[in-house]
């Protein structure tokens, strides 16, 4: 599954690059336009492409020199389920992982400034690198289901946990802009690593008895203390439990915007 995985990725990514190098040599007429002096030095734009992971995702980029800008993204996801849960549903063949994920509600910010550098003859034209940070709030609402035996009969336990974690990451975008007309802009980010540092923690309130606290604290070990990257403590007492997310974060940007030159 998982070099299935890495194959998918890989000719994904090769495909955008493949895209781009088209459409960079059928834009001419549009790369004419946008070296004009009239044209104007903001873009306001749209990542269509996040819709699909119930995100909206928005850009403002102003041109500072003849080939390079700056542009602050805001990214914002109501809390809602979790994208694309039918697919998750049929490749998760236990039912207790599932009961968990199924009832699963996720939103998240962010708010990503960034410089830009492009190769094409002007701003806003041709591929570009830009270095960015990132700031992202991410808030989770997590039924946790468990079950344990007691005196020979299986015990069905529950603990609700809600709460966020914090995350900075800095990285660089690879990515390459057209101008479609005047004033309409197409932006592919062909991909952006990140790399940085998280914190935060999700909680829940239940009365437990000492045996549940046992098998809860248990089971929040099993499921929990493996996570890649982000290292997790959980704590356990009679009034309900606590985890908390610290160490290393790790991110992708990828999207296609729709913008507007004025």
């Amino acid at each position: 599954m998982k070099k299935t995985f890495t194959f998918t990725f890989t000719k994904t990514i090769l495909s955008f690059a493949f895209l781009a190098l088209v459409l960079s040599g059928n834009v001419s007429y549009g790369q004419q336009a946008g070296t004009d002096s009239e044209t104007g030095k903001h873009l306001v734009k749209w990542n269509v492409a996040a819709l699909a992971l119930k995100n909206y995702s928005f850009q403002y980029e102003q041109a500072i020199g003849r080939k390079t800008s700056l542009a602050l993204g805001l990214r914002f996801m109501p809390k809602s389920s979790m994208p694309f849960s039918t697919l998750l549903k049929n490749g998760i063949d236990d039912d207790q992982t599932w009961e968990s994920i199924k009832d699963f509600k996720t939103g998240n910010f962010s708010i990503t400034p960034e410089f830009r550098y492009y190769f094409g003859e002007s701003v806003f034209q041709g591929f570009y690198v830009a270095p960015f940070v990132r700031y992202a709030r991410y808030n989770a609402d997590l039924p946790f289901n468990y079950e344990y035996q007691q005196n020979g009969t299986s015990i069905k336990g529950k603990m609700d946990f809600s709460g966020g974690v914090d995350t900075f990451t800095g990285g660089v975008l690879i990515g390459a802009q057209w101008s479609l007309s005047k004033s309409i802009s197409l932006d592919l980010w062909i991909i952006g690593p990140n790399y940085g540092f998280a914190s935060g923690n999700i909680a829940g309130k239940k009365t437990l008895n000492s045996m549940e606290q046992d098998e809860l604290r248990k089971a929040l070990n099993d499921d929990f203390s493996d996570l890649p990257l982000v290292k997790t403590k959980s704590t356990v007492d009679g009034n309900g439990a606590k985890i908390d997310f610290d160490g290393p974060w790790a991110g992708l940007r990828s999207g296609l915007s729709i913008g507007y030159r004025f």
